[in-house]
């Protein structure tokens, strides 16, 4: 029995009519490389091999009486594989667009906590024959970097490889907890919340250079000049413009995906002196001012965008759950030449950098044990309906990650993997989101929308790789 952390659970009672705290995953494969052929049974054995290398996949939630604590994960004494995995298709020839609304029905739909929280489709019928694995993980469970470790543990670097390694000791389900145990346990829990609440204050004044990058100039300002208070938050250059996806979002998901050449991201970044997550986060924004003339909603101000970071080290490096921070950057949206967007963006990114290495790796942690889930629960349902996105601007527009992969060819179950497209989570008030994983020499964006706020997100999506040309011919010109 593991205790989740007080971030991980934020996961879990962020959730709401509209908000779904799982992530997903649009792995597209060529089962022409496959022997013996791709099917349902054959994909089954493979994933029931590899069981043991995935935790996750057999625990499930345990809950505190009344809220009192923080879940707990334990090994689900009622396991059953056959729940998770599915098997649907596509009408033939299943083109992009149908792909994407299949899996965003299919992301729309809550995850069952009383089983472990995760889902796999096999999904056939795509064109030139193709095939593509949905994968749903809730996010208490997985962060980016632990997600493409999930995958690592499913796939193999050639067709036919050797089979996996058998586990180390056998499998043994866990017996649910006595809730009146659990219930003591909060209790003490909750005793020794004004400790923490020491410990966490002694820390956070110590880091507030590097808070700064993580809440923005105008909060981190606040909490060093109380007196400034009123002033700061009444000034709206302290918040981010609002856009037509910065409100309130409901129950359905809108998808789109985009893969763009590795090498050619390479070849702008080099020539400019930037990174591969500066030109990333260049194109995206790029394509979303793009989208934001088209529908004659581009703000005067610039666009801020909030960009997840890892920060596991050598202890964490192999825990399950989320070791994430986060740093709050400007997206030069106001500025219409695209390579001068993208040095401002990597002047931009450099500055928080050097502030976010200032912040404890796990204050976040620390600052998300001190709601119990109880009352996490309650405060963003109340937000919910309330509609307190629709009343104020947003602190960050977008959010935009980044998730290196690796760059060699991937197989699952003999099929060659040709594209990974991520699906990540929105919340009130960020209505879009785009998270990128790089993989085998090309970059795969995975787009996700609510459907009441983003129409076309294929038109944002497409825009990406003319984004991507005009920083590549602006380099040529000048070179």
């Amino acid at each position: 029995m593991e205790q989740l952390t007080g971030l991980d659970a934020s996961f879990l009672s962020m959730e709401n009519a509209g908000t779904l705290g799982h992530v997903s995953g649009v792995v597209v494969i060529d089962p022409s490389t496959a022997d013996p052929p791709l099917d349902f049974a054959n994909w089954h054995r493979e994933i029931e091999a590899r069981l043991h290398l995935v935790p996750p996949f057999r625990q499930r939630l345990v809950n505190v009486p009344l809220g009192l604590d923080f879940p707990y994960w334990i090994e689900d004494p009622d396991f059953d594989l056959d729940y998770h995995l599915r098997h649907i298709a596509l009408p033939a020839p299943g083109d992009r667009e149908m792909l994407a609304e299949q899996v965003a029905r299919i992301h729309s739909r809550p995850l069952d906590r009383s089983r472990p929280l995760w889902e796999m489709y096999l999904i056939e019928g795509l064109e030139d024959g193709r095939a593509a694995v949905l994968t749903k993980f809730h996010h208490a469970a997985i962060d980016g970097v632990s997600g493409a470790e999930i995958l690592a543990a499913l796939v193999d670097l050639e067709p036919n490889p050797p089979p996996p390694p058998p586990p180390l000791h056998p499998w043994r389900p866990e017996p649910e907890p006595d809730p009146m145990r659990l219930m003591a346990r909060g209790g003490l829990s909750l005793l020794i919340q004004p400790a923490r609440a020491v410990r966490f204050g002694y820390r956070t004044v110590r880091a507030l250079p590097g808070l700064g990058a993580l809440v923005g100039p105008g909060l981190a300002n606040v909490m060093k000049s109380p007196r400034q208070a009123p002033e700061l938050l009444r000034r709206p250059d302290n918040l981010a413009p609002r856009t037509p996806f910065n409100h309130t979002i409901g129950k359905h998901r809108r998808l789109a995906f985009a893969q763009v050449s590795l090498d050619q991201v390479k070849q702008v970044k080099n020539k400019h002196g930037v990174t591969v997550n500066d030109v990333v986060m260049a194109m995206s924004a790029g394509a979303i001012r793009s989208w934001l003339e088209h529908y004659h909603s581009l703000p005067e101000r610039s666009l801020v965008a909030m960009v997840p970071i890892s920060v596991r080290t050598a202890e964490t490096e192999r825990e399950i759950g989320n070791h994430v921070s986060s740093l709050v950057c400007t997206l030069a949206t106001d500025v219409d030449d695209p390579v001068e967007r993208l040095h401002a963006i990597h002047e931009a990114m450099s500055g928080v950098k050097e502030q976010h290495d200032a912040l404890p790796a796990d204050i976040l942690a620390d600052a998300s044990t001190f709601a119990t889930p109880a009352l996490a629960g309650l405060a963003n349902r109340l937000v919910a309906r309330t509609r307190l996105a629709d009343r104020i601007n947003p602190l960050f527009n977008v959010v935009i990650s980044n998730v290196p992969g690796p760059p060699v060819p991937l197989y699952t179950a003999g099929a060659r993997i040709v594209a990974d497209y991520p699906v990540s989570a929105i919340i009130d008030g960020v209505g879009l989101n785009i998270t990128v994983m790089s993989l085998d020499g090309h970059l795969d964006f995975g787009l996700a929308a609510c459907r009441d706020l983003v129409d076309d997100l294929w038109f944002m999506a497409d825009a990406l790789q003319q984004q991507l040309d005009r920083l590549d011919d602006a380099v040529a010109e000048s070179a």
